[in-house]
Formats: C-alpha cells, sequence, structure tokens
C-alpha cells in the first residue's frame, strides 16, 4: 500500500498510501467528533430518565425537574469543557510525540470515554455519563487540532486543500452516522440507547490497527526531529516516486527561514509581528466558523417540520436529509477546492449562510399564515448546511495549518482551539436565551456575523492554493509590514549549493583516480 514507485516521471494527484493516511486519520479523529455531535439528540429522553431512576433509587425521591435540565445541560456542554482542555494540550503533545503520536495517543481517550458512556447505565451512575463526556471532548480538542497539523504536512501542495478537507467530510459523515444509529429500529430505543457510545471504540481501533503502518510527518521528520533519512521515506511513501529531492529542498529553505527559532511558544507567536495578520485571520476565521449560526439551525428543524405537518414518528428519517446534504457537500468542495480556492469558497459560503439566514427569517414570520410556507423554511436549512459545508465547514482547520511555518504550527493550532471551543460553547450557553428574546429574529444576529466575515476575508486573506508555506508567508508580509525573503531565491541557492557540492565531490573523485 505504501511502496514508492519505481517511476517519478509521472506525478500522481494522491497515492495509495496518502488516501490511507488521510482516511483513517481522520476517521479515528474528526469522525468521533462529527458523531459525537448529534449521537446524544436521539436518546436524550432516555438519558434523562435514566438520571431520574438513578437518583431515585439513589436518594428515594424523583430528581426535581431543574436539576434534570441542570445534568443534562452539563452532560451537553461539558464536551465542549473537554474540547477546550484538548486544545490547551495539543501543543505540547505534538511537540514531544509529533503528529501521527498525537493521533494514536488520543484514541487512548475514545476507548476510555466509549467504557464509561456504554457501562454508565449499568453501573447506576449518572457521573459515568457525564466524565465520559467530558474525556470524549478532551479527544476531540485534541483531534481537531492534530489532524490539521497532519494532513497538511503530509500532502504536496497541489492537493493539500483536497487532503485537508477529510477532515470537514469525516465530521459531516460522523454527525450522519450518528443520525442514522440512533433511528429507533437500530439503537435509539430505551433499551439500547448505550450501545450508541459503544461505537466510539470502533473508528478508535480502527485506527490503532492502521495508522501505526503509515508515516510519520515527513516536515516533522526533517525540520523537528533531525531525521532527513526518516523524511526521505515518507515522502517516497505519500508521493508515489524515488525521487523527493524537490520536495526536501523545499522543507530545507523553510528550515533556513527560520533556522535560528525552535519549536514557538503561544506567548512567542502572540508576540511576533511577522505573524500579527496571520493569527488575526485565523481567529477571526475560526470565531465565525462556531458564530456563524450552524448549530442554532438544529433548534429550528423539527419544529419546522411540524408545522409542515410531518408526523412526529417520520421526522428524524426526514432530518437525515440534513447529514446528507452536510456530507454531500463537503465532499463536493475536497473536489473542487484545488480549482477555486480557499477563498472564493469561504466568502461564498459565508455570503450564502447570510442570505439563506435572511430568508429564513422572513419565512419563519409567515409560517401560519401559508400552508406551504414550512417547506420553504426546510429548504432553506438544507442550504444553509449546504453553504456551511461548501467552504466554512472545513477550511479554517485547512488555513490554519497553511499560514504559519513550521514553528508557529503548534501554537498557531493551540490558540485555534481556544477559540473554536470557547465560541462553541459561548453559542450553547447563549443562544437560548438570544431565541427567547429575538425568537425567529434570533437568526439576524448570525446574518451580521457572516457578512463581517465575507467582508474581513474578502479584504485581507490572500490565497493559498497551490502555494508554499514560505509562499504564503510572503503573502502576508506587505500586511504585516515586515520584509520577507523570496522563497524561490532559498530553493535556488540551496539547489545551487548542492549542484556545486556535486561538482566538488567529482572533481575529487577524478584527482584520485588520476592519482
Amino acid at each position: 500500500m505504501c511502496n514508492p514507485q519505481d517511476g517519478d516521471t509521472d506525478r500522481k494527484p494522491v497515492t495509495a498510501c496518502l488516501l490511507s493516511a488521510a482516511f483513517f486519520s481522520a476517521l479515528g479523529s474528526s469522525f468521533l467528533y462529527g458523531y459525537n455531535l448529534s449521537v446524544v439528540n436521539s436518546p436524550a429522553l432516555y438519558i434523562k430518565a435514566f438520571y431520574n431512576k438513578t437518583w431515585l433509587d439513589r436518594y428515594g425521591e424523583p430528581v426535581g425537574t431543574e436539576t434534570v435540565t441542570l445534568l443534562w445541560s452539563i452532560t451537553v456542554s461539558i464536551f465542549a469543557i473537554g474540547g477546550l482542555l484538548g486544545a490547551l494540550s495539543v501543543s505540547l503533545i505534538v511537540k514531544i510525540l509529533g503528529r501521527k503520536g498525537t493521533l494514536l495517543l488520543n484514541n487512548i481517550f475514545a476507548l476510555i470515554a466509549s467504557l464509561l458512556l456504554t457501562l454508565g447505565e449499568k453501573a447506576k451512575s449518572f457521573e459515568m455519563l457525564i466524565i465520559g463526556r467530558l474525556i470524549i471532548g478532551v479527544d476531540s480538542g485534541i483531534a481537531l487540532s492534530a489532524l490539521p497539523m497532519y494532513l497538511g504536512e503530509i500532502s504536496p501542495k497541489h492537493i493539500r486543500g483536497s487532503i485537508g478537507q477529510f477532515n470537514s467530510i469525516l465530521i459531516c459523515l460522523g454527525v450522519f452516522t450518528g443520525q442514522v444509529l440512533g433511528l429507533p429500529e437500530l439503537l435509539g430505543q430505551v433499551s439500547r440507547w448505550n450501545y450508541l457510545f459503544s461505537f466510539l471504540a470502533f473508528p478508535a481501533i480502527l485506527q490503532l490497527c492502521v495508522l501505526p503502518f503509515l508515516p510519520e510527518s515527513p516536515r516533522y521528520l526533517l525540520m523537528e526531529r533531525r531525521d532527513e533519512a526518516g523524511a526521505e521515506r515518507a515522502f517516497q511513501k505519500f508521493l508515489g516516486k524515488k525521487d523527493v529531492s524537490q520536495e526536501l529542498e523545499e522543507v530545507h529553505a523553510e528550515a533556513r527561514a527560520q533556522e535560528n527559532l525552535r519549536t514557538a511558544s503561544v506567548l512567542q507567536l502572540l508576540k511576533n509581528p511577522a505573524v500579527r495578520w496571520q493569527l488575526i485571520t485565523i481567529v477571526v476565521t475560526m470565531a465565525c466558523y462556531q458564530l456563524c449560526g450552524l448549530n442554532a439551525i438544529w433548534y429550528y428543524t423539527n419544529g419546522i417540520l411540524q408545522e409542515a405537518g410531518f408526523a412526529t414518528n417520520i421526522i428524524p428519517y426526514i432530518t437525515l436529509s440534513t447529514g446528507f446534504i452536510e456530507t454531500l457537500a463537503a465532499i463536493i468542495s475536497g473536489l473542487m477546492i484545488e480549482r477555486i480556492g480557499r477563498k472564493p469558497l469561504l466568502i461564498f459560503g459565508f455570503s450564502a449562510m447570510a442570505v439563506f439566514f435572511s430568508l429564513l427569517t422572513v419565512f419563519l414570520n409567515f409560517q401560519n399564515s401559508m400552508s406551504w410556507m414550512p417547506y420553504l423554511s426546510y429548504v432553506c436549512i438544507l442550504a444553509v448546511i449546504a453553504s456551511f459545508c461548501s467552504g466554512p465547514g472545513g477550511i479554517p482547520f485547512i488555513l490554519t495549518g497553511e499560514l504559519f511555518e513550521q514553528s508557529y504550527r503548534p501554537a498557531a493550532f493551540m490558540i485555534a482551539g481556544i477559540v473554536n471551543w470557547l465560541s462553541n460553547f459561548a453559542v450553547g450557553l447563549l443562544f437560548p436565551f438570544l431565541q427567547e428574546t429575538l425568537q425567529s429574529f434570533a437568526f439576524l444576529v448570525f446574518v451580521v456575523i457572516c457578512i463581517m466575515g465575507t467582508i474581513y476575508l474578502y479584504v485581507v486573506l490572500p490565497e493559498t492554493k497551490n502555494k508554499t508555506f514560505l509562499d504564503i508567508s510572503q503573502s502576508f508580509a506587505k500586511i504585516n509590514k515586515i520584509p520577507a525573503p523570496s522563497p524561490s531565491h532559498e530553493i535556488e541557492l540551496a539547489l545551487s549549493i548542492n549542484c556545486d557540492m556535486n561538482e566538488k565531490v567529482q572533481d575529487a573523485a577524478k584527482m584520485e583516480s588520476s592519482l
């Protein structure tokens, strides 16, 4: 699967080794994140009933409504707290264990969480469910930083966006899988709901079985471990060719540009003016990723379908269309990203979301006046989801890896993760109050956020498609008011040095033979 070909002349767009690394690394990482976003929805009533029964058995009296609501809120929201803890720890872990090593270690959290969440009912302990959700949150926080880092560093620049979109595609596939397994005919019933959490172990075990046999990030091996032979082998396997001198020189050029820098801390990243606008761009993009309103969409979906006259028992099957649209849009985005570019997809996605959120607000306010209006509302919901997954749903993670050179990348992902999870927690905490105050007009808040994000990206973000990491850094040099070395000059210098060395070796060999 990972053996390089002898012929180097035909550059393949993707090799089996690269495809396997992208799929299996995402399967045990972003897939689990997406699965945990949706898996608690279908068994919510059963979990609350379990909390009530456990409280009654333990204390001899039924639990109060407010207490059940509090316990359920903690169960749902503690996932984001765990994600924040994972994001805070990822910079240190990837420095010690590498990208692949971090992903492998992360499976331990998934397996522990799966056991706690599965056995909590049998142990009559709702605390086990809460702790399990916290631990799987830690798993997701680490995964959403380590995975995009790994995908970006193992991919050739001409398909880096497409490979990076495996993160988004597997998130959407995880959401869809959680919806399917939560159907009443499968695991969404009172006697089987705990097995929904047993499924968490399956992707983690698959990744543990496959990923050890796939290479580590060659950039990490060369620039941080100083293992040139290992990096060369990794490049050969990922690219499927023997001659990887050009790829090695590209990494050497970046290393020379930052030869006096070790892996930077978060404080060093915040202080460095040379990466100031890259950092601002990542903070804005990641905040918009969470604050653009997609999470709030799920609040209205079932109510709109009920207003449209659909029977309550078939609504779960209709809502499967949301997961299907998510996955389809993410796949199409992955296929188109190298043709269209990151910037146009982001701008299109946020702009389209603003348009459809505006239409949804209008349709919701006329929901009861016309019988066919709920159908238009549901179409808007599907359009918002498709718009999100076309760009904003995955590209922020790709950009975090692309906008920073190797020494700053772990710290950048740590900051992006913190913004991501704090924004996630803020939406979950504030949206119920926002909705109660503004009703359907709450979506206008997201319209403003999407428009502001679109304007910022249009003005500031350069296109990163098919560019080296040094090229991208140079793109920000003007706005950062920092002179940057020419990447092409670095590579040309490296090649000329190698040529000179080869000539000297040949001359020495001739002299020895003449003697």
